[in-house]
């Protein structure tokens, strides 16, 4: 199975919909490092929940995914958003230092290739520019969930699951650190019992 063929299988299995999980809380976050007129790029953005929050504030958003299924639906319950189909395995058909910020939700876990991901996320950000992003956290908390919990262990870590990558505050910190971005500040949010917990990151690309 190809690449956009296994993203477009996941889609098929989320209902049509379906509030993203800590829609509040990711969604203030970002709304709170965009200002009305900046062209944001909104990475992986799947039925557009938070495109359509951007450009009603004011935003001047694109949305990309690697699936037509997610973009399909997006068309369909936010008419007018500017939304593209993205190669999963290439180079984006995106103006180089175009963008004055990039959120990327829920995102940088299902990428394999992280570092060649980063690397063309920075690309398309303008010296400066801001990324913005959210992961689950495998901070203190989840780790010690996981040893009390055999349940909470074959959840997390379930074969079958299209997270390929588990970050806590300070991996999140030395990757990006390392890909040229800098400022980098993370936060937590979430935690309630049987609540995911979200690492919430905000970052600026090098300006070299």
């Amino acid at each position: 199975m190809g690449t956009r063929a296994y993203h477009e299988a996941v889609w098929e299995r989320v209902p049509e919909g379906a509030e993203p999980e800590g829609f509040a809380v990711r969604r203030t976050f970002l709304l709170r490092h965009v200002a009305p007129g900046e062209r944001v790029l909104d990475v992986g953005c799947g039925e557009g929940s938070f495109s359509a929050e951007l450009h009603r504030a004011g935003a001047r958003v694109v949305g990309v995914d690697v699936a037509r299924e997610p973009l399909e639906r997006a068309s369909r319950l936010h008419p007018g958003l500017d939304l593209r189909l993205v190669d999963p395995d290439g180079e984006w058909d995106l103006e180089l230092s175009s963008f004055d910020a990039v959120w990327a939700g829920e995102v940088i876990e299902h990428v394999a290739d992280t570092t060649t991901w980063l690397s063309q996320v920075r690309s398309l950000l303008r010296p400066g520019g801001r990324l913005i992003l959210s992961t689950p956290d495998h901070g203190p908390l989840t780790l010690m969930r996981m040893a009390l919990s055999p349940r909470a262990f074959q959840t997390l870590m379930d074969p079958r699951s299209d997270h390929m990558r588990f970050y806590n505050r300070r991996t999140i910190s030395g990757l990006l650190s390392d890909l040229g971005f800098d400022s980098i500040r993370v936060s937590r949010a979430g935690g309630l019992p049987g609540a995911r917990r979200h690492l919430l990151v905000l970052a600026t690309r090098s300006r070299y």
